[in-house]
C-alpha cells in the first residue's frame, strides 16, 4: 500500500511499434538483432529469439510508465518475421512475454528496395509481387494440407516459410505493414484484400494525405515516430498533425516510437505534441493506452483499467499533458516498479 492522494492515475502505457530488446540499444552489430539481411521472405523468424530482457531500454520504458511494447523484425525485408508483445519488466523474455505472434512483419517502400536492390527487390512493383507470392503460395499449401486430412502421404513437403504464413492466411494475426508514403498504405490495403488477410498499418506517415481512404477502410493504424528527422525521401511530408487528423476522421490511432529510431521513454511526450497539434486530449491516451492494446491483440489484458485486466498503471503528480508533470510511481501486475 502507498499514498497516492492528489495523483493522477492512467492505465499503463502501450508501445505497439518498437524494436525493444532486439536493437533497443545496439552498439555495433553485434548489438543489433532486429533485421535478418540474408533473404527478403523470412517469415519464420520470431522476435522472442532475439529479445535481450537485459536491454537497457527495457528500464526506459518502465521508467516512462510504458508497461508494454510489441518489438519484433525491422523493415529491411518485405516479409520480415513475427511480432510479439512483452511486458517491461523480468530477465526472461518467455515470462515477459503476453503473446506471441501478434502479428507478421512485412514492409513496403524505401528499405526493402534498398537493402535487396541488387537482389530482385529493386522497384516498389517487385516489392508487392514478392508479398503476393508468398500470400499466394501459402493459400495453396495450406489447401493441399487440409484436403490431405491429416494423411501424410497426401500432404505436400513440408516447407518452413509457408507453415509460418499459415496463421496469417487464416485471420490468426495480421499483416503489420511498414508504409510510409500513401501509395505504399494503399498497396498495403490492396494486397490485404486481394487475400482477405487481416491488417495493420504501421508509421503512416502521409495517412493525413488520404485520410478520408483510411477511415473508410479503417485498419488499424500506428503513427510515428515522429519525433525523427526526415531521413529519407518518404518522410518529406511527416508532421506531427497526421494523429490528430486521422483520429478526427474516426480512425483507431496508436502513436509509436520505434525505438530506437526515437527513444520509447518519450511516448507520453509525443502524445502530448500531438494534442498541441490539435488531437483530442482523450483521444491521444487512448492512443498510448487502449487502441495500441488492441492494435496488437492484448486488449483482453491491457489498455484500460477495469476488473479482471492486468493491474498495470501509472501515477502522474499531474495533468500526462503538462510539461510540469512527471511520473511517480509504476505499476505492472501489481507490482510496483518505480
Amino acid at each position: 500500500m502507498f499514498d497516492a492522494d492528489g495523483m493522477r492515475i492512467y492505465p499503463g502505457f502501450v508501445d505497439a511499434h518498437t524494436h525493444v530488446g532486439v536493437a533497443g540499444t545496439a552498439i555495433g552489430f553485434e548489438g543489433s538483432d532486429y533485421n535478418e539481411m540474408s533473404d527478403c521472405l523470412t517469415p519464420h523468424l520470431r522476435a522472442i529469439d532475439s529479445v535481450n530482457p537485459f536491454d537497457a531500454s527495457f528500464a526506459k520504458a518502465r521508467e516512462a510508465g510504458v508497461t508494454c511494447i510489441a518489438t519484433g523484425p525491422g523493415s529491411a525485408n518485405v516479409v520480415g518475421g513475427t511480432w510479439a508483445a512483452f511486458k517491461t519488466y523480468g530477465i526472461s523474455a518467455d515470462r515477459m512475454v503476453i503473446k506471441d505472434p501478434v502479428a507478421m512483419k512485412c514492409a513496403f517502400g524505401e528499405n526493402p528496395k534498398s537493402v535487396y536492390k541488387e537482389k530482385g527487390n529493386r522497384a516498389r512493383m517487385s516489392t508487392a509481387a514478392h508479398l503476393r507470392e508468398i500470400l499466394f503460395k501459402t493459400k495453396q499449401y495450406l489447401a493441399k494440407k487440409e484436403a490431405a486430412d491429416g494423411d501424410p502421404s497426401k500432404e505436400p513437403a513440408f516447407d518452413f516459410k509457408l507453415e509460418a504464413m499459415i496463421p496469417v492466411i487464416k485471420k490468426e494475426i495480421p499483416l503489420k505493414a511498414h508504409a510510409h508514403q500513401a501509395n505504399d498504405i494503399l498497396t498495403a490495403i490492396r494486397i490485404a484484400k486481394e487475400f482477405d488477410v487481416l491488417l495493420t498499418l504501421e508509421h503512416v506517415t502521409e495517412g493525413h494525405l488520404i485520410a478520408d481512404i483510411l477511415a473508410e477502410e479503417n485498419y488499424p493504424l500506428a503513427v510515428g515516430p515522429t519525433m525523427s528527422s526526415a531521413s529519407k525521401v518518404e518522410l518529406k511530408n511527416k508532421t506531427w498533425e497526421t494523429a490528430g487528423i486521422l483520429s478526427a476522421k474516426g480512425c483507431t490511432v496508436s502513436i509509436v516510437t520505434d525505438h530506437p529510431f526515437s527513444m520509447i521513454s518519450y511516448l507520453p511526450v509525443y502524445a502530448g505534441y500531438c494534442v498541441k497539434a490539435g488531437m483530442d486530449p482523450f483521444e491521444a491516451l487512448k492512443a498510448i493506452t487502449i487502441h495500441p492494446a488492441k492494435h496488437i491483440l492484448c486488449a483482453d489484458r491491457i489498455g484500460s483499467i477495469e476488473e479482471g485486466k492486468d493491474a498495470d498503471l501509472v501515477f502522474y503528480d499531474g495533468d500526462l499533458f503538462s510539461s510540469l508533470s512527471c511520473v511517480r510511481h509504476v505499476m505492472a501486475d501489481g507490482i510496483m516498479l518505480k
